[in-house]
């Protein structure tokens, strides 16, 4: 099995765990006691974690030169911290497993990222990175279906029980990376320093703006659909043709990256996530939300492939593992750490006004990944 399908087989492992816990685990919070203010500090949390793991986790990865190995110890580390949440009732007794499997996992992705991008982008492989990552978008459009079936009718208590499953699949798929190797030689002393420029930062803030405007989305969506009197099924299917969307973006990424640029399509994800957020709370039916959920191919996918090709542009070889976790651990947690303790605060006051917010922190970014862009 080449690289390309071995790479694919672990994104799809991955985002099938997220397909499920991203919709559903705040409904599953929800069933162990937990009002929305917790929920939120609790997800938020889970995204402060990267900041304090993601880094250290990724210059280890990059010292060791053995990435596929790291996986499988951070995978089976996640799924022992998913096990330790089953017999936890409230907002105490999950915080600490649920933050040990947070941190393990998310300092997953960057890794498989860093793997996938220096195969490709850096021409040692035939991997188109979008191609390969939109086999996680296509399993969490299944993941996330499925889980609307499950839900219907049902006590959310079977989200828990599946996602400990998936977390083992998670670890098979680690095990089967590519040569998931950090580049040979030892990095530079303290390389996260030398990626600590000014156009560095505009470019870490842009894309944490636009990715952090997804934050009352990812936490409080299923919920606040659920209010409007949608069916479970009905907001299954909401997600997934978001994640339809994202999969056509990533499939045709690489020619947009190479005719706009990196941060042209940065400011095209902050530009969509303000119209989607600014109509999202005064629309209730489901074929108008259906109308405006194409959007997430813009508001998160042109972000991300934006962020990962600025990433393999700028990114020495020998860095690509801690850069990659640099950027999660800014964007992916500090960011989406505070958007979504923010998210929690907004949403248990104003209800689905909290969009709003979303969509001024958005048409920030936009603002400035414009900076980026004229630098292409």
């Amino acid at each position: 099995m080449g690289p390309s399908p071995r790479l694919g087989l672990f994104y799809a492992a991955y985002f099938l765990a997220v397909g499920v816990q991203l919709p559903f685990w705040p409904v599953w919070l929800a069933g162990r006691g937990l009002g929305a203010a917790e929920i939120g500090a609790l997800l938020a949390l889970g995204q402060w974690i990267k900041v304090a793991a993601n880094p250290v986790l990724g210059a280890w990865a990059d010292r060791t030169h053995d990435r596929r190995r790291f996986m499988v110890l951070l995978a089976a580390a996640g799924a022992a911290g998913y096990v330790a949440c089953a017999p936890a009732r409230g907002f105490a007794a999950i915080l600490v497993p649920s933050l040990v499997a947070a941190a393990a996992m998310a300092a997953l992705l960057p890794l498989a990222d860093a793997t996938a991008l220096d195969l490709g982008a850096r021409g040692r492989g035939t991997v188109d990175y979008g191609r390969v990552r939109l086999w996680g978008t296509l399993a969490f459009i299944a993941a996330t279906l499925a889980g609307g079936r499950l839900l219907t009718g049902r006590s959310s208590e079977w989200v828990l029980g599946l996602v400990i499953a998936i977390a083992v699949l998670i670890v098979l798929a680690a095990a089967l990376m590519p040569g998931a190797t950090s580049a040979a030689g030892s990095p530079a002393r303290a390389p996260w320093r030398t990626l600590i420029t000014k156009r560095n930062c505009v470019f870490v803030a842009a894309a944490a703006l636009v990715q952090g405007s997804h934050a009352v989305y990812y936490a409080f969506g299923t919920l606040y659909w659920q209010g409007l009197g949608l069916t479970d099924m009905t907001i299954a299917v909401l997600w997934a043709e978001g994640a339809v969307a994202e999969v056509v973006l990533f499939y045709a990424g690489t020619r947009l990256v190479r005719r706009a640029g990196p941060g042209a399509l940065i400011a095209w994800g902050g530009a969509g996530a303000a119209v989607r957020w600014s109509l999202t709370p005064f629309i209730s039916a489901a074929p108008l939300l259906a109308l405006v959920q194409p959007l997430h191919a813009l508001s998160f996918a042109a972000t991300q492939l934006g962020a990962m090709h600025y990433l393999a542009r700028r990114v020495p070889a020998g860095a690509a593992g801690t850069a990659q976790s640099l950027y999660s651990a800014l964007v992916g947690g500090a960011g989406a750490g505070l958007a979504a303790l923010a998210a929690g605060a907004l949403y248990g006051k104003i209800g689905g006004l909290a969009y709003l917010a979303m969509a001024a922190t958005a048409a920030l970014g936009a603002l400035l990944a414009l900076v980026i862009a004229r630098a292409d």
